[in-house]
């Protein structure tokens, strides 16, 4: 499995400890690179693999792909463009380009630096904010994001589970019998991730997979949000109680779903449940199994 099979799913929603950890994890990788005086040039989600070696209980993160890795040299100019086109770093864009190992910052395709609604710890978006930022000068280094609060603040610290704290004491207690594959960061809770966190994520995506498979409509309008979004529009407390604007918005909703099951975000509330029942040509009004 690779970052990519959950980066993609919106559905997923990852716990605080178990990003933190896959995070630390990828930028101890790309440190490492780095500090070997390289250039990876083609860091994404994709070539995020995550690996579970049998009975560890826990999960590693591994870079892979260094097909287009390069040594660092002062004017490292790039004549061609090199890694994956929606993943470059803004000033590979540029007309013959100094390329530096700020480029494999970036893992992520940008859009643009606007707070999505989803990210609501302050830290957590200060760090993606300077991971993203435009200006190379100004972007931190891979060294330097590990020095974030988000990684390093009190808060961070006590977010940790109690299966961090176990797998790390295990990992300690064979290090003290002799184990030397035991490395500082076995040892470390703040790096685990729990290889139950990974069982729990495949379910989720086995079952998307099944959702696929019945209703592809479904699961591409949740998968894009779409859904989220219509069901924000139509519950949210900041439009005014007119029902000709939500009978409208159940229109379309019923254009959307008049072959399929309705999301349960829509079956589970009262207000929805309402306007779209009463609606012509009304959707299924079932909820989900």
């Amino acid at each position: 499995m690779t970052l990519e099979n959950i980066a993609i799913q919106s559905q997923i929603t990852l716990q605080s400890h178990t990003l933190q950890a896959l995070m630390k994890q990828s930028l101890e990788g790309m440190k490492f690179i780095h500090d070997s005086e390289l250039i990876h040039r083609d860091i994404k989600c994709d070539n995020i693999l995550l690996h579970c070696p049998p009975g560890s209980g826990r999960i590693y993160v591994k870079i892979a792909d260094f097909g287009l890795t390069k040594k660092e040299e002062p004017q490292n100019h790039q004549k061609y463009i090199k890694g994956t086109l929606p993943y470059l770093s803004p000033e590979q864009f540029h007309e013959n380009p100094i390329i530096t190992q700020k480029v494999d910052i970036i893992m992520c395709q940008l859009k643009c630096i606007k707070r999505p609604r989803q990210v609501t710890d302050d830290q957590l978006w200060n760090l993606l904010s300077r991971l993203l930022e435009f200006d190379p000068n100004k972007r931190i280094t891979a060294a330097e994001a590990l020095q974030h609060p988000y990684f390093t603040s009190p808060e961070a610290v006590a977010d940790i589970s109690k299966e961090q704290q176990d797998l790390a004491s295990i990992a300690k207690e064979a290090q003290l019998n002799g184990d030397e594959t035991i490395s500082e960061f076995d040892i470390n809770p703040t790096y685990i991730v729990a290889e139950s966190e990974l069982r729990i994520i495949t379910k989720k995506l086995r079952k998307l997979d099944l959702q696929q498979q019945q209703n592809p409509l479904l699961y591409e309008l949740k998968k894009n949000e779409t859904v989220g979004m219509l069901f924000e529009i139509f519950n949210t407390k900041t439009l005014p109680e007119d029902k000709t604007k939500r009978c409208c918005i159940a229109i379309i909703i019923g254009y959307l779903f008049k072959s399929a099951p309705l999301p349960t975000e829509f079956t589970q509330n009262s207000k929805c449940h309402f306007f779209i029942s009463r609606m012509p040509g009304k959707p299924q009004i079932h909820i989900e199994q």
